[in-house]
């Protein structure tokens, strides 16, 4: 039996297969999951990794050793068994996935009834503690069913976000990375009169054309070329699990994710009329000033999907967005999803007749950001050292500790925090002067970072 401690992260269980979690570790946390949600019935999914087969059944052994019904969802996207969950009345539910990991890892997302998520502090401490002692099985194990007809609820549910009828007329360059997206695309392609031009859409768990991670420059190289050389309207990429999504503009260039977050936020006001919207501490003031234009409550929060799922429910947020890709909606389950943002830009790039590039043109004008820039640190001491002395070296700006170290000037501000799962620090950083202005202060913060 192979199960790593440290493979109960902040927001999933995730580890290289089977070096750090095997199939005997997956039934613990099967059997886990059950002892800690206390869930009769359950929904079970998996993506298309080679391992994800074998390890799904495991999980669903030990959810059935430890008394609970369990009903088999297949090949799913994380977005699909969100859907399931809440759609169904299940208790709780799990996606056997790495996320946007290389090939050779495994992992679950999990959560309980309406599509709530397991986090590590809410949770997936708790079902580690228990999977590693050896979880209690119950007296009467459950009993196991399989799903019929979810894809097409699922895609049903995704498109009345929009009408249909209006997504007209472009030419849009989908890259499903051979990854999950690749299971839900070809059903919502035939319901839109566009001119689709897909790459990778065979689900794939070797993930033989780039990994599966679009928020890494090298991985969106391909569908940026490809946006030119096609001469398209936009392009559209997912990550491996297919609950992010990642756009490139007309002009072949990579829209950041706060901007995204920031041109949603406001077509999504328009729609409701005043509302909450969630967005993470990362994220350009883009987003904040935005959504007071629109008349919403822009509320910034730490970073992380299960973080932001609970402040969604708590303010009754309308949308939510992150710097990574992840774009959530109150009205599905207040949960991430991959498919309703790309079905919302290319409906509003359709009947408005502007330019992707042109609607985010007035942020790349006004707000000037690094992007995300990682450093490598050799511990977690090591990046708490770092941070006191940031702290140390912006002391005359205003500070904030919600998430790392988030420091704020009238005309610039930064963020630095040490990944949940890496051994990094990540800086995100805005300048309102210039783009040599953030330069020059991406720069600065990065020489305090890594000296010493």
């Amino acid at each position: 039996m192979t199960i790593d401690p440290s493979v109960f992260k902040a927001y999933d269980v995730r580890g290289v297969y089977p070096g750090e979690i095997d199939e005997e570790g997956a039934e613990r946390v099967g059997a886990a999951f059950i002892a800690v949600t206390g869930a009769k019935r359950v929904a079970v999914g998996h993506d298309v990794r080679l391992s994800s087969p074998s390890m799904a059944e495991a999980f669903i052994r030990g959810a059935l050793a430890a008394g609970a019904d369990v009903v088999e969802l297949g090949l799913c996207a994380t977005e699909m068994l969100y859907f399931a969950v809440a759609d169904g009345g299940f208790d709780a539910g799990a996606c056997i996935t790495a996320s946007h990991n290389p090939p050779q890892y495994t992992g679950a997302k999990m959560v309980t009834a309406g599509a709530v998520p397991l986090s590590g502090d809410a949770g997936i401490g708790e079902v580690g503690r228990i999977a590693m002692a050896g979880p209690p099985h119950a007296a009467t194990p459950g009993e196991r069913s399989v799903e019929e007809g979810l894809l097409g609820r699922f895609v049903e549910k995704c498109l009345t976000f929009v009408d249909p009828d209006a997504i007209r007329g472009l030419r849009v360059v989908f890259d499903a990375a051979n990854g999950m997206s690749g299971v839900y695309l070809p059903p919502v392609l035939e319901r839109l009169d566009i001119d689709a031009v897909p790459y990778f859409l065979d689900p794939d768990g070797r993930f033989p054309n780039h990994e599966p991670n679009p928020l890494l420059p090298e991985n969106r190289e391909f569908i940026m070329a490809k946006v030119r050389e096609e001469k398209a309207d936009l392009g559209i990429a997912f990550d491996g699990d297919a609950d992010r999504c990642f756009f490139i503009d007309d002009t072949g260039e990579f829209v950041a994710g706060d901007f995204l977050t920031a041109l949603l936020a406001r077509h999504l006001l328009a729609r409701t009329g005043p509302a909450p919207v969630v967005y993470d501490l990362r994220a350009s003031w883009a987003v904040r000033d935005t959504v007071a234009a629109a008349g919403g409550t822009a509320d910034m929060f730490r970073v992380g999907h299960a973080f932001i799922k609970k402040r969604m429910r708590e303010i009754d947020a309308i949308f939510a967005g992150e710097v990574s890709g992840h774009y959530y909606f109150k009205d599905f389950s207040f949960a991430d999803t991959g498919l309703i943002p790309a079905l919302l830009v290319m409906e509003m790039v359709a009947t408005t007749g502007r330019p992707l590039s042109e609607m985010i043109a007035e942020f790349r004008a006004r707000y000037h950001i690094s992007g995300e820039i990682n450093s490598t640190v050799a511990d977690a001491p090591a990046a708490m050292q770092r941070i006191r002395r940031i702290r140390e070296r912006y002391a005359d700006g205003r500070q904030a500790e919600i998430d790392g170290l988030s420091v704020e000037y009238d005309d610039w501000h930064f963020n630095v925090r040490s990944s949940n799962t890496e051994p990094l620090l990540r800086l995100n950083l805005e300048s309102l002067v210039s783009e040599a202005d953030m330069e020059r202060r991406r720069d600065e913060v990065l020489e305090v970072i890594l000296s010493g």
